[in-house]
């Protein structure tokens, strides 16, 4: 849960701060996830607007939202089954793993754009913030075990 906690706290520098900013002619732009999403739709690029909002923004939500919904169950003793909670486990940690796309793009474009003093391209804190959120949602869900779920059928069962 404290890895949980703190993987919530960091998601909102991830979305909030720039994660990329850029230095054109000497002047600075700096851009949000979601702003660059509005701006690639605005260029009518849809398809990777919604491969960066998808991997960026809704993975990192549904993930958070998982694993805390698998902890509430074992702490609750939910009636669903341990065979689906052990599913959606598995489904959460495949799916986890998509989520730092945002990371790769931008440090692929801070390593192929530096034309000089004309186009610069730096990542900005919000990439930081976001590396750390899905490093700490992976090691929460790797801490996770998923044999509580069973623990408490054969207690149930005893």
């Amino acid at each position: 849960m404290a890895l949980l906690c703190t993987a919530t706290i960091l998601y909102i520098p991830a979305n909030i701060s720039p994660i990329m900013i850029t230095d054109q002619l000497g002047s600075s732009i700096e851009s949000t996830i979601l702003g660059g999403v509005v701006l690639l739709i605005q260029m009518d690029s849809l398809p990777v607007a919604a491969i960066i909002f998808i991997a960026s923004v809704m993975v990192p939500v549904a993930k958070l939202l998982s694993l805390f919904y698998l902890c509430w169950t074992v702490k609750s003793g939910s009636s669903v089954s341990p065979r689906q909670r052990t599913i959606a486990y598995r489904i959460t940690e495949l799916i986890g793993k998509w989520s730092m796309i945002d990371v790769f793009v931008v440090s692929i474009l801070v390593a192929l754009v530096h034309i000089g003093k004309v186009l610069v391209i730096r990542p900005g804190i919000a990439s930081i913030a976001f590396a750390a959120l899905v490093i700490v949602t992976m090691i929460a869900a790797e801490g996770f075990d998923p044999r509580l779920f069973w623990d408490k059928e054969d207690e149930n069962h005893d």
